[in-house]
């Protein structure tokens, strides 16, 4: 078996809602799809879901990628895909989620031949999690409704998002937490809008709305900023725009600068590579969230197979392609009051 054909296309979508975070608003966004086909007829499917800001590539850049890596790709064996990510390593390097489009279509075409949902291939630990969905910037009584409308929906979890005004976030937090219930959890990311101190100061004002996890409240280049905010409060601290490559789980873990991860593969480039952040984080006992960006369903099906497979992996934020217009994978996972379920096919599930 080789990989015989090789192609690509981006697709631009729309949000049904643009929603605002700490450095930007996002109303539509673009993704590339990768197919592979083997000389054996079996197909592979990728998503890459570039970020200029997070990943350094937009969807042109990922195209002329992709189209220039296409002889090292074509006549290989697909079955052999951690040989071919080494092979790639050098030009994929300042590539993440052009690498984990590629990741994503090998993996797929390993369990597509296998005749296994890929979930299962990985180790198969659980068959379903709880994701959290997110509220973006917005006046109080909006964040109220729109908590109060996801509840409504299932949804036992919350992401909310501010930094912009540690005041007005720190009265959101407390008028969702009055109108959702002790039942609901409210997850908190900042997005690298705070110091230490107003990072303290959400904190401390917020105690009693029992926030389950704080996000990168500070600066992505300064890690030692999370250390002091997680030496100094008692909920746990986790780390997104912080943590890119397999030196920066390193880096954070080593020196507890953090209670835990997020890894989206997106940033890491892909599942492999997730695999080894993940296994460092569970030496330095630290606890994983799977995270994502505005992804087609075919990449948050990636993600949500890769944490169904890990112990580690306590936590899911896989709502990123929730609200995207026309996307050709949606199906691909299952979402039930809350809960994400993979499709009960080969691979990852997905096939045009």
């Amino acid at each position: 078996m080789i990989i015989s054909t090789i192609e690509f296309w981006s697709v631009d979508f729309h949000l049904s809602e643009p929603y605002t975070i700490a450095y930007e608003t996002i109303e539509h966004t673009t993704n590339v799809f990768l197919r592979l086909e083997t000389s054996t007829g079996i197909v592979g499917f990728g998503c890459a879901a570039p970020d200029k800001e997070i990943t350094g590539e937009t969807a042109a850049i990922v195209l002329q990628k992709l189209n220039e890596i296409i002889p090292l790709l074509k006549g290989v064996d697909p079955l052999r895909p951690l040989q071919i990510l080494e092979a790639l390593k050098t030009e994929l390097e300042a590539f993440p989620s052009t690498k984990a489009a590629i990741d994503m279509a090998l993996l797929d075409i390993l369990g597509k031949s296998c005749r296994v949902s890929l979930w299962k291939l990985l180790g198969g630990y659980r068959d379903c999690i709880r994701t959290s969905i997110t509220i973006g910037i917005m006046p109080e009584m909006e964040t109220i409704e729109k908590a109060r409308e996801f509840v409504k929906q299932g949804f036992t979890a919350l992401k909310i998002k501010g930094g912009v005004n540690v005041e007005l976030d720190i009265i959101r937090i407390i008028k969702t937490r009055e109108a959702v219930g002790p039942n609901t959890q409210i997850r908190f990311d900042a997005n690298q809008g705070y110091t230490v101190e107003s990072a303290i100061r959400f904190f401390e004002a917020t105690r009693f709305a029992e926030i389950e996890i704080f996000e990168q409240p500070t600066p992505k280049g300064q890690l030692n900023l999370l250390g002091h905010i997680t030496q100094k409060i008692s909920i746990p601290v986790m780390a997104d725009e912080s943590l890119l490559t397999l030196r920066d789980a390193f880096r954070l873990t080593r020196d507890d600068l953090i209670d835990m991860v997020n890894i989206k593969l997106m940033k890491v480039g892909g599942i492999f590579e997730a695999a080894h952040i993940n296994s460092v984080a569970k030496a330095a006992r630290c606890e994983v969230m799977i995270g994502c960006m505005d992804e087609s369903a075919l990449a948050i099906a990636a993600g949500l197979h890769f944490a169904l497979a890990r112990p580690n992996v306590a936590y899911a934020d896989l709502d990123g392609h929730i609200g995207l217009i026309g996307d050709p994978a949606a199906g691909t996972i299952i979402l039930q009051d809350g809960i994400l379920y993979p499709v009960d096919k080969p691979g990852l599930g997905w096939s045009i």
